[in-house]
């Protein structure tokens, strides 16, 4: 790729406005949903109606690359002037019939450095191409890698591994907080589209490596480590066809344990990575407690979530649909019967997805391997969940190294988004449902009772924690040493979530 024409091609899209923000004020917040899932008409209508003797460069690059409609050669001079259409043919943009052979669309973000846009490259979708997706194909923007970007962390550190590049997306996001950053992938396509990629952007921090895995950094140690990685479970039968950005080569979840146990090597101590993964669940087992087997034997730290579980069955039709082969065909049935006898060969019952932070461990850490079920939605935070993780381990070590006569010595302070919703029989004066709601974060929902929900109320950074407890024994009237017992468990678990937090030493002092 010539870098030299990736600069012009830069300075033709800012020049263009070609962002999200200007495109969704060229066809209308409607087409712009409709575009999302997949229907182009609105979008392509609002384009016609236009004016055609000044054709807005945005327009011409959202037809050509977003719509997939051939580019007039004059059209497309007029939208990339520095590069021109003999450029965008040299670097694989367009055919000689001005027809795209690459998806390339504005990005926008938010973190905690603020706002951001950038351009992303990769292969054209199942909507340009009108078919299954070729096996070499390099991903786009999609669900999981915004679920991944809103998992990594904003706090600056000196190294991150993009484990898996695929376009570059994830590179793009750690080096807004990262010195240096590498990324790999074991695609050389994917090691070209995300060079483009990152050109495109002007970013300088990042090296982009070839290999499978871990390969490419023997030896080495991050900070951060970031992965997407291709964790599809898909048969290893003849006729079940395999995608780079999605099929790892190994039997069942093979592939997310090999990643688990491979970052204990390449993690510096209190490093951290960040990670989408699935897991089966096999012969009545628990998958989640399969996770906290390769975690603990890796001798790491974890938290890992699980946001959904599917059937064999439902899990099969969403990775064939996701290649491009439709429901009801001879070809569907054949793959689904594959990928249901291969799961069937390991007692597989169903399959979680789910996210997996690991911590390497240090002498100043508390050592915690959770796993939890949390299906409801989050809450709606722009700048995603993964400070609000760190911080959530950061309370645990803080909290795991108090003891409980030191934790009831300390005063706490109750999160700003943190609200109670109290029920009542009709003329009744007590409640019979008390409930703690976490705005951000998680959205936590916590039943709790009079006992718990005094406690919370009472956290103001005033008094200590065994002094509200007396004064609840008091007014609730129950032994003192049998509420401190209740309630010394719940405080550690309402700090490790979020919903508390101690107070700083100078409130302490005071």
């Amino acid at each position: 790729m010539d870098a030299a024409l990736a600069v012009l091609l830069r300075a033709d899209l800012l020049a263009a406005q070609y962002t999200v923000d200007r495109l969704r004020q060229l066809w209308g917040d409607d087409a712009d949903a409709a575009l999302a899932r997949g229907d182009r008409t609105a979008a392509r209508r609002a384009l016609d109606a236009l004016d055609s003797s000044a054709p807005d460069p945005a327009a011409t690059l959202a037809r050509t690359f977003l719509l997939g409609e051939p580019a007039p050669a004059e059209q497309l001079a007029a939208a990339l002037p520095h590069l021109g259409s003999a450029g965008a043919r040299e670097l694989g943009l367009v055919d000689g019939a001005g027809r795209a052979l690459l998806d390339l669309r504005p990005y926008s973000a938010i973190d905690g450095s603020g706002a951001v846009d950038w351009f992303v490259v990769s292969d054209l979708g199942e909507l340009a191409l009108g078919g299954p997706l070729p096996a070499e194909h390099v991903l786009g923007v999609g669900g999981a890698s915004i679920t991944l970007a809103s998992l990594i962390p904003t706090s600056s550190v000196d190294s991150v591994l993009d484990l898996g590049t695929g376009c570059g997306i994830q590179s793009l996001h750690a080096s807004r907080h990262a010195a240096r950053v590498v990324a790999t992938d074991i695609s050389a396509r994917a090691i070209d589209v995300a060079r483009l990629t990152l050109r495109l952007n002007g970013i300088t921090s990042v090296e982009v490596r070839q290999g499978d895995l871990f390969a490419p950094v023997q030896g080495e140690r991050f900070d951060r480590i970031v992965s997407n990685p291709p964790f599809v479970i898909t048969p290893r039968r003849a006729g079940v066809p395999l995608y780079e950005y999605r099929d790892g080569g190994m039997v069942g979840d093979a592939l997310v344990e090999h990643v688990v146990r491979g970052v204990a090597e390449h993690l510096v101590p209190g490093g951290t990575a960040h990670l989408l993964g699935n897991w089966e669940y096999r012969d009545g087992a628990d998958g989640l407690d399969r996770v906290r087997e390769w975690i603990t034997e890796a001798g790491l730290d974890g938290w890992v979530i699980e946001r959904e579980r599917q059937s064999p069955a439902e899990y099969a039709a969403t990775w064939i649909r996701d290649g491009g082969t439709r429901v009801g065909t001879a070809e569907f049935e054949r793959q689904a019967a594959e990928w249901l006898d291969d799961f069937a060969a390991r007692g597989v019952s169903s399959v979680g997805f789910g996210y997996i932070v690991l911590r390497r461990p240090t002498e100043s850490t508390s050592r915690i391997v959770r796993t939890e079920r949390l299906t409801s939605p989050f809450a709606s935070v722009p700048t995603g969940i993964g400070d609000h993780l760190l911080a959530c381990l950061r309370s645990f070590d803080e909290a795991g190294a108090l003891d409980d006569a030191e934790l009831g010595g300390r005063r706490l302070v109750v999160a700003g988004d943190v609200t109670e919703e109290r029920h009542y029989w009709p003329g009744e004066e007590n409640p019979t449902v008390i409930r703690l709601r976490q705005g951000g974060g998680f959205a936590r929902t916590i039943d709790a009772d009079a006992a718990l929900a005094g406690l919370v109320g009472a956290s103001d950074g005033e008094l200590t924690v065994a002094e509200i407890v007396g004064a609840l024994a008091d007014l609730l009237e129950v032994d003192e040493g049998a509420l401190r017992e209740q309630l010394l468990p719940q405080v550690r678990e309402l700090l490790t979530v979020g919903v508390l937090s101690l107070a700083t030493a100078s409130l302490d002092a005071g």
